[in-house]
């Protein structure tokens, strides 16, 4: 029987897709499933992050391919998804990984007062950029979409596959200041499950990761003084909100993942994990 349940994780000689695969965390969710004989084919807008990360899962004895991909641009994500089958005949696993905030459409104070109208300064939900709001909503959820539209195809006509979205702890419980974040992310979890529901018959499974805080380049501005490097007040107030006291390494994420992916969670779909230290389950 421990035979057969450590067999139920093995993913050794499947296809996976990762867009946004050159970024901090999907590009260590990409060298580690290169490890365990997963063959990966990188997507990120920046090219040479792709290969960049490519590189990585080769020189530890992988295979990986690389491509420059806007997933807001369908005409791209199928030119990929074109190479990708012509090169390994299949897709069995997505990560939707593409995604990001953007500073404006993030406000610049937690809370709202009548003094902070038309204070020189001050970025209040009514100063929010519309253009920057759009872009932060469109990237994380219709880049998911456009991708799931274009790769589960192939998952959907052999019968299997597996697709796991990248959410956010903001889904979860809006996060102050981040509102097109928060919307986005929860839209994205949303959608998890409608598809969950809507491919139960096919054979492919969707669930989603919800991190919690993890320092990368992306969370950095809002929890690094850029003058003196220091954590910001906000930093503190998450580090104080999460009862193991730090930040999650990327590493932490690997876990969950690899289960989500394979038959060891062959009857689950439509889940949300969080992946957070226990920041959504602590409260005064």
């Amino acid at each position: 029987m421990a035979t057969d349940l450590m067999k139920s994780f093995a993913l050794d000689g499947k296809v996976a897709v990762i867009t946004g695969g050159g970024g901090e965390l999907c590009g260590t969710m990409a060298i580690a499933l290169g490890a365990i004989g997963v063959r990966v084919a990188i997507l990120d807008i920046h090219l040479q992050n792709a290969q960049r990360v490519a590189q990585k899962v080769e020189l530890a004895g992988g295979q990986a391919l690389s491509y420059s991909c806007n997933v807001l641009e369908k005409e791209e994500l199928e030119n990929c998804c074109g190479a990708i089958l012509q090169a390994w005949g299949s897709v069995d696993i997505l990560i939707n990984g593409a995604g990001g905030n953007d500073p404006r459409g993030t406000t610049s104070d937690e809370f709202m007062e009548q003094s902070q109208l038309n204070r020189p300064g001050s970025k209040s939900l009514f100063d929010l950029d519309i253009g920057g709001f759009r872009q932060v909503f469109d990237l994380n959820f219709l880049g998911t979409f456009l991708a799931i539209q274009v790769f589960s195809q192939s998952m959907v006509s052999r019968g299997g596959g597996a697709i796991v979205n990248m959410s956010s702890m903001s889904a979860l419980t809006p996060l102050t200041k981040v509102a097109a974040y928060s919307a986005a992310k929860a839209a994205v979890s949303n959608f998890t499950r409608w598809l969950a529901v809507h491919f139960a018959r096919t054979g492919v499974r969707v669930n989603a990761l919800a991190p919690g805080f993890f320092m990368t380049e992306q969370l950095r501005f809002l929890h690094v003084d850029t003058e003196t490097g220091q954590l910001s007040d906000r930093a503190k107030k998450v580090i104080a909100q999460t009862p193991l006291g730090r930040y999650g390494e990327p590493e932490e994420l690997l876990g969950t993942l690899v289960w989500l992916l394979s038959d060891a969670s062959k009857f689950v779909t439509g889940i949300v994990v969080p992946i957070d230290g226990g920041f959504s389950a602590y409260s005064i």
